[in-house]
C-alpha cells in the first residue's frame, strides 16, 4: 500500500457520492478503501468492482456506464 501511494498508482479509492473517503462507503473492505491500482507505468487499470459487468441494459444493470461514458467524454473533449 505504501508502495503505490508513494508512486501515485491508485487510480480510485471507493467514496460517498459528497467524495468522501470514509468506511461506510467500502463494499467490501478493501484496504486504505482502494477500488483501482495502475501498473508502474501506469498503461495498466486493475479496479473493483468490474463496472463492464454493469454497463449493458440486457444485464438489467447499467451504472458501469458512467465510467466509461466519463472516461469517453474526458478523452473526446
Amino acid at each position: 500500500i505504501k508502495k503505490l501511494e508513494e508512486k501515485d498508482l491508485i487510480a480510485f479509492k471507493y467514496c460517498d457520492d459528497k467524495g468522501d473517503v470514509n468506511e461506510t462507503s467500502n463494499p467490501n473492505g478493501s484496504l486504505n478503501n482502494i477500488a483501482g491500482i495502475l501498473n508502474k507505468n501506469q498503461n495498466i487499470l486493475g479496479m473493483m468492482p468490474h463496472p463492464e459487468r454493469a454497463s449493458d441494459g440486457e444485464l438489467n444493470n447499467q451504472d458501469g456506464r458512467l465510467l466509461f461514458e466519463s472516461i469517453l467524454n474526458d478523452v473526446l473533449i
